[in-house]
């Protein structure tokens, strides 16, 4: 019997990681701040889950200046992309299981 868990991606097992990526999935691209309000977490929480995606090229972070302040923005990769459509589908055919 083949393993019904075995296409889950354990990058995206944590909830935070799991929000970041839903929200990158429909949007081409969400700040710091927007992050961390749609998901109510704090800075330390958001960078830590933010730089493990990055680890595993699933997403991009841009940082630049707008006028004088600090901006960072978040894009899931293409690669990042395909992980989490395929997370996505593992978990659907997993409640379907019977």
């Amino acid at each position: 019997m083949k393993n019904i868990i075995q296409n889950i991606n354990k990058a995206f097992d944590n909830r935070i990681r799991l929000g970041i990526m839903s929200v990158l999935m429909v949007n081409e691209s969400a700040d710091f701040n927007t992050l961390k309000e749609l998901l109510g977490v704090t800075d330390g929480n958001l960078a830590s889950h933010t730089k493990a995606l990055e680890l595993e090229n699933y997403i991009v972070i841009e940082k630049q200046f707008i006028g004088k302040k600090p901006n960072t923005s978040y894009f899931a990769s293409k690669e990042g992309r395909k992980a989490f459509a395929e997370h996505i589908e593992a978990l659907e055919k997993l409640i379907q299981k019977k």
